[in-house]
């Protein structure tokens, strides 16, 4: 062998391997981008569909409240999504992720101030956590949730409340509220490290807008004329079809609740996991729905729309807590004991006197608790004394804090409408126009 074919071998030897070393690095740093920025798309993809909901809370108040007070809940819930992006933005955000930074460890934030994006432009090195997602799509989607607490609230204090005081806890509970209790699970505080398991929310939205829904009831009291000489006084909706098509547009919103949770579209197994979500998901609202349709057709003799709503939004809420585990049949059956809850809860809030104008206690508290407890039915990592624990604290501290910030309104600006108002419809009384002008007021 001559030693010029020694030295093109000998080259050859070193250059392959570093070669093979210089591809296999620049392919890991591709596939590193691709898991970001597929992870970011499910964020930004989940959170528009979370920001629909907004649209289906709207339509699904406004057509079970009378007419007279549609107008009012049209602008509540345009007031209460603006409210809640800016009180998330100035703190809610930072409170709610500590990024291990606390005042008090697990329990309250170190990070206190505005919430801001990465730089403009950036690349993957840039990125605040180049193994998660965008800053900015994980801003967007979990405020979208936020948002969503305080809409519970809306349907349920309807059609008696003052607007401006409950705008004024609206950026309370978004704020402060909502973000506090958050960060115990979601921003690694005290209950995550306890094991507490909530998927999608379960407890740490639903069950707080039910809670913060219940203070307020309870405070408020029940419109005029609702529980009068031992009866209840049924107070139909003003437009069935309008709450049906928000029933529906909250079911299609809440396969990005529940598949935006997977927190990762990067790989065959996350993206998988996704497929299943969405599909639970959908057999826990379908359980729901017909369940309270048979059992208001055997409890009433006829079925009732209105339960039929609740119960599949119920079957919803129930299965948010823990929407990968279960199978399909599972996941019917969690939902389908949601309906249960709401066909029976119902009723007995109008014998307690407590006023739900929407049903929303029944359908985010009630079902809330009880998807919360199911997880333990097909995860074999949840514990049925942390579940019930973790419950029990989120409940008194969402209830607790809620009601101080309601009694506090009440006597300051009061929170309640006078008498002629709420007869004459906070429509004309409160914003001096109609949703319906060519109709009579109902």
């Amino acid at each position: 062998m001559t030693l010029s074919k020694k030295l093109l071998l000998t080259a050859a030897a070193i250059t392959l391997p570093q070669m093979g070393l210089a591809q296999d690095t620049e392919a890991a740093a591709v596939t590193a981008e691709m898991v970001w920025i597929m992870n970011t798309l499910l964020f930004l993809i989940g959170g528009f569909l979370v920001f629909f909901m907004a649209a289906g809370f709207a339509m699904l108040e406004g057509g079970l409240v009378r007419s007279k007070n549609v107008t009012m809940q049209m602008t509540k819930n345009v007031a209460l999504f603006s409210l809640a992006t800016i009180a998330y933005w100035a703190f809610g955000y930072n409170l709610m992720y500590p990024l291990g930074t606390w005042s008090v460890e697990g329990v309250l934030s170190g990070v206190f101030g505005f919430g801001v994006l990465e730089a403009v432009g950036i690349d993957l090195a840039g990125a605040d956590d180049g193994e998660y997602a965008s800053t900015g799509s994980d801003f967007f989607f979990q405020l979208m949730f936020c948002a969503a607490t305080s809409s519970i609230v809306s349907g349920a204090l309807a059609e008696r409340i003052k607007l401006w005081p409950f705008l004024v806890f609206v950026v309370v509970l978004t704020g402060v509220i909502y973000p506090l209790q958050a960060s115990w699970k979601w921003g690694g505080g005290f209950l995550d490290n306890m094991g507490f398991l909530d998927f999608a929310g379960s407890t740490v939205v639903h069950s707080v807008g039910g809670w913060a829904a219940l203070a307020g009831a309870l405070i408020l009291g029940p419109r005029i004329g609702k529980y009068k000489d031992g009866r209840v006084n049924p107070m139909p909706g003003s437009n069935l079809a309008l709450a049906t098509l928000g029933m529906f547009i909250l079911w299609l919103g809440w396969f990005g609740f529940n598949g935006g949770s997977q927190l990762a579209m990067g790989s065959v197994g996350d993206i998988a996991d996704v497929s299943r979500i969405f599909a639970n998901t959908n057999a826990a609202a379908a359980g729901g729905a017909v369940v309270a349709l048979i059992l208001t057709q055997l409890l009433y003799k006829k079925p009732d729309l209105t339960m039929v709503l609740n119960g599949a939004l119920a079957g919803l809420v129930s299965i948010t807590a823990e929407p990968l585990t279960p199978s399909l049949g599972m996941a019917t059956l969690i939902g389908g004991i949601g309906g249960v809850i709401v066909v029976f809860a119902v009723p007995l809030l109008d014998k307690l006197k407590i006023d739900d104008v929407v049903g929303a206690i029944p359908v985010h508290l009630c079902a809330g608790i009880w998807g919360t407890i199911a997880v333990v039915l097909t995860n074999p990592e949840a514990s049925l004394g942390t579940q019930l624990y973790s419950i029990i604290v989120v409940g008194v501290f969402a209830f607790v804090a809620s009601g101080a910030v309601w009694f506090i309104l009440k006597a300051t600006l009061g929170i309640r409408v006078s008498e002629e108002a709420e007869i004459n419809g906070l429509d004309m009384a409160e914003l001096g126009m109609d949703a319906y002008p060519e109709f009579s007021k109902s």
